[in-house]
């Protein structure tokens, strides 16, 4: 079916904007990163950097993957969190007893997905996929966290005239679980205050909301 360029601007809206909103940011933190990066180098009497060059230092990389890192692992969570757990009152969660749409067992449909009407292994991955690709892509942000977090500290201990960590022992070393920690408590903390608020406030139009004239202890769909 043909689509026009109206169509997949207004079908795709929702994620163009943060698409758009990610990548400004992104630029921004790039730009600003080079130069933050730049004044420590000239503090320790050591030449600037080029664009390329900083995208590639553990000082990019570390700060980038931290923070992408606590944001899959908090959206991994909540995803699986919310197939079992309740909160009456909120729009972010299933009634509190009875069974949901999202419950039902795929039944093979002219117009199910591929993986429904292949079954088998393929069905059993793909029930579980959206939480299977968020901690797949917390594990790769994390790992890469690591990496940048690394090879940032040994360049800060080489500046210091003192010896680095390899990967394996820098795993235990507080400033890898420091970064990550303070991440996380604030990814939590976002969570809690979407699923608490959502009971007592509202924003007309938007789905993340119950009716503006919805109770307060009418849990959402």
């Amino acid at each position: 079916m043909y689509l026009s360029k109206k169509d997949f601007l207004k079908n795709n809206s929702l994620s163009i904007a943060f698409l758009l909103l990610t990548f400004i940011s992104l630029c921004g933190q790039i730009f600003s990163g080079l130069h933050e990066y730049n004044n420590f180098l000239k503090e320790h009497s050591q030449p600037a950097v080029q664009l390329l060059q900083y995208i590639s230092s553990g000082h990019f990389i570390q700060a980038t993957f931290e923070n992408w890192e606590s944001e899959f692992f908090q959206m991994g969570l909540f995803v699986w969190f919310t197939v079992f757990l309740r909160q009456k009152g909120s729009s972010e969660s299933k009634q509190i007893s009875g069974k949901e749409p999202v419950d039902r067992e795929p039944k093979k449909r002219p117009d199910a997905p591929w993986p429904v009407k292949k079954g088998g292994f393929i069905l059993a991955l793909y029930k579980h996929s959206l939480t299977y690709s968020l901690f797949l892509l917390f594990i790769g942000s994390f790992l890469l966290h690591w990496y940048g977090s690394n090879k940032d500290y040994n360049q800060i201990q080489l500046l210091k005239g003192k010896s680095g960590e390899g990967m394996i022992e820098y795993f235990c070393n507080s400033r890898l679980w420091f970064e990550s920690f303070q991440n996380w408590q604030s990814e939590f903390l976002s969570v809690f205050a979407i699923i608490f608020l959502s009971i007592y406030l509202r924003e007309i139009g938007s789905p993340q909301s119950k009716p503006v004239d919805a109770p307060h202890a009418e849990t959402g769909e």
